[in-house]
């Protein structure tokens, strides 16, 4: 069965940098277009990042644009997420997904961004 296993969140000051990872089993990861998605206290779900099978396209939500990047090693199976400049507006858990609206997700790292 579909497995996604986040790691790497935690607590942040504003303007630092966090390194999300997701370790995926149990489908075929390599020819699989990948997300990230993530909800807030108190909201919905909100797609963040998409990449393709390759990893040469990639596309960015524009509350994250220019501050986030989405990789993917395919050799590992596993996808990444770089958070540079974290705002305290980037407060949820992030999910790693197999679609853009998140229903097949795995069960999320939190990141707090706080001083």
């Amino acid at each position: 069965q579909v497995q996604l296993v986040e790691s790497g969140g935690g607590l942040v000051q504003p303007g630092g940098s966090l390194r999300l990872s997701c370790a995926a089993s149990g489908f075929s990861f390599s020819v699989s277009w990948m997300y990230w998605v993530r909800q807030a206290p108190g909201k919905g779900l909100e797609w963040v990042s998409s990449i393709n099978s390759r990893g040469d396209s990639t596309y960015y939500s524009d509350s994250v644009k220019g501050r986030f990047t989405i990789s993917r090693d395919n050799a590992k199976n596993t996808l990444h997420l770089q958070m540079n400049t974290l705002k305290s507006e980037d407060t949820a858990v992030y999910y790693c997904a197999k679609d853009s609206r998140g229903q097949t997700r795995g069960q999320g790292t939190q990141v707090t961004v706080s001083s």
